[in-house]
């Protein structure tokens, strides 16, 4: 397929292999084999994801964790170097700029991960209000860092063949990052990801998508070394299937600069013992009075699949909200989908709704995140 957008690093392997999409102003892969093999590769076993779309921001300086600290929710303060956090980006009024992941790679170095439609607008954000703290540096690495994600199940299995033995993965905790070799390449590995499952993601330094060798080099080593373990290449189609099971928003559909983190129920990522930030004030009030809707999960009763913006309805008819995201999960073979609910008393576990589909309606139930069964899928299985 041709595509106009920018190539990532990984792109000499998605093309003549993959269905691809232009996506955030990337030519990226929707999908290689389908949507739901690779999908239940991930549940089951181990996929591999292009993720060099995402935008990657160096702060360094004296006043790096000032500024950290004045645009993001979290406590930016209490992170140690090696570890990560995930936060957002407010705005005065409290709406939602940007859900971010920020590394701590030393005392006075960090790394912003941000979505990829929104690369710009942050960096754009940063440098705005960096002129109020002293001593920051800012600048765009998104060109030369490439990154993927390595998901599943048996992630760790695939990758401890190939790190050097000064990196131990295993003892790696959720949110923790350690830098070394993998497959002979300078690397930073960071057990996260945005799918539901246990997990890394890997930086490869100095891996451009004009000299895309390197990169190539470690996607091939992890393919091959997951060959055994059933690894499959995955496109965005099953990244979004396994991030809406998990119950993980979507920046544009399910948050925005129109949704405040209490709305969304990402309050945890907000720590307001730790001083001033933007949109603090708009936050506290929100916690201090409630808010008038609330982000919900519901799950289909009926067959049917929701889809962004399909109605969902009360008993009586009356319209309580509208899917943000939707879609047919193909580990549950039901619909699933996320809304804002008003009132927010209706977004406890439990309630029974419907969701206008076309032509008809289907019962629908409000169930907690995530979607599956905890004790058989996800990363907390691991330590069972």
């Amino acid at each position: 397929m041709e595509c106009g957008g920018r190539k990532t690093q990984f792109w000499p392997f998605h093309a003549g292999r993959a269905k691809v999409t232009e996506f955030a102003g990337f030519c990226m892969p929707l999908w290689y084999e389908g949507i739901i093999p690779e999908h239940m590769a991930v549940r089951e076993a181990v996929g591999v994801f292009d993720v060099s779309h995402m935008g990657r921001i160096l702060l360094e300086g004296p006043g790096a964790e000032e500024l950290l600290d004045l645009t993001t929710t979290n406590d930016v303060s209490s992170l140690k170097p090696g570890r990560s956090q995930y936060s957002l980006m407010c705005s005065e009024a409290g709406g939602i700029i940007d859900d971010v992941v920020v590394l701590r790679l030393a005392q006075e170095s960090f790394i912003l991960v941000v979505n990829a439609a929104n690369r710009s607008k942050d960096l754009a954000w940063l440098e705005q209000h960096a002129k109020k703290v002293s001593d920051v540096t800012i600048r765009d690495l998104t060109s030369d860092v490439a990154m993927m994600a390595v998901q599943g199940p048996k992630s760790l299995d695939v990758l401890a063949a190939l790190v050097e033995p000064d990196v131990e993965l295993a003892s790696l905790s959720w949110h923790e990052f350690s830098e070394g070799r993998l497959a002979g390449t300078n690397v930073l590995v960071a057990r996260m990801g945005y799918t539901g499952e246990d997990g890394f993601e890997i930086y490869i330094w100095g891996a451009r998508p004009d000299e895309p060798s390197k990169a190539l080099e470690v996607w091939n080593a992890v393919l091959n070394a997951g060959r055994e373990f059933g690894i499959r290449p995955c496109g965005l189609g099953a990244r979004d299937t396994l991030r809406l099971e998990a119950g993980y928003c979507l920046y544009g559909p399910d948050i925005n600069e129109q949704t405040t983190p209490v709305e969304a129920r990402l309050d945890f990522a907000v720590k307001l013992g730790k001083g001033p930030f933007i949109g603090r004030e708009a936050i506290e009030e929100q916690l201090s009075r409630g808010v008038g809707r609330l982000r919900a999960c519901l799950k289909l009763l009926e067959r049917g699949v929701p889809r962004e913006g399909y109605p969902v309805l009360d008993g009586s008819g009356h319209e309580v909200g509208r899917v943000t995201s939707g879609t047919f999960s193909p580990l549950l073979k039901c619909g699933i989908a996320m809304a804002y609910l008003s009132p927010p008393e209706l977004a406890e576990p439990g309630t029974e709704l419907y969701v206008a589909l076309r032509g008809r309606r289907a019962r629908a139930v409000v169930v907690e995140p995530p979607f599956y069964d905890t004790n058989k899928y996800g990363r907390r299985r691991r330590a069972r």
